[in-house]
């Protein structure tokens, strides 16, 4: 399997538009990072942990020739507003893509993209198959197994995911002790942590830190 992390960056990039602070004017490559999202490739699949609107350049710089499916963490615009560029997916592959998403990210998924569900027959409009998951129950997705793993973003609940030995929580600041069960084990986990300052919907980097020691994955 592998895992390759085409964002990590924050709702609006880095760096962020108009900005003239020490990291958006900063020539390090780690400091220009596009929205949050990864693709998963295993022998036969390819599946994308959300799609936001940097999609289209995350795709192309890293080659991506085929998509079986999208997994959704949660309905924020960071993460679901590329869902127009699976177009060229279709045609290529003469198929609707998979949209993994819970009932709520899904009626999310309605209001926002109208035209997909309400003209599908419609040249050019994405087509896709919506298949709803929840917090209790493992499911597969093209060839590759999923734990949900239910994380809270502020007020909003969110998931996380356990691939194998693979943990990716984004977009969390608590993790209930039951979820952390599922983390367990893990050789390598990726946990969001977006300063240094406490922030009420994301952990802060002492708090992320903290779940690292508690967890003590190999690799973080």
């Amino acid at each position: 399997m592998k895992f390759t992390l085409l964002g990590t960056g924050t709702s609006q990039g880095i760096p962020v538009i108009g900005c003239s602070c020490k990291t958006c004017t900063s020539t390090n490559p780690k400091d220009n990072r596009f929205r949050c999202s990864v693709l998963l490739e295993s022998k036969t699949g390819t599946v994308l942990i959300d799609i936001g609107p940097d999609v289209r350049q995350q795709l192309l710089a890293s080659k991506v020739k085929k998509l079986d499916a999208i997994v959704l963490t949660h309905e924020h615009m960071d993460h679901l507003a590329g869902l127009d560029e699976i177009r060229p997916f279709n045609y290529q592959q003469k198929k609707a893509i998979k949209v993994y998403a819970t009932l709520r990210v899904q009626e999310r998924l309605k209001e926002q993209y109208s035209y997909i569900f309400n003209s599908p027959n419609y040249p050019g409009v994405p087509s896709i198959e919506l298949i709803t998951i929840n917090s209790e129950e493992i499911f597969t997705a093209a060839d590759i197994k999923f734990t949900p793993i239910e994380v809270m973003h502020g007020n909003l609940p969110v998931l996380g995911f356990r691939i194998n030995d693979f943990t990716y929580i984004t977009d969390a600041n608590f993790i209930s002790a039951s979820e952390k069960k599922k983390m367990e084990g893990s050789k390598i986990i990726v946990l969001n942590a977006l300063r240094r300052e406490k922030h009420h919907s994301h952990f802060s980097l002492a708090e992320a830190i903290n779940i690292f020691e508690e967890l003590n994955p190999s690799e973080n």
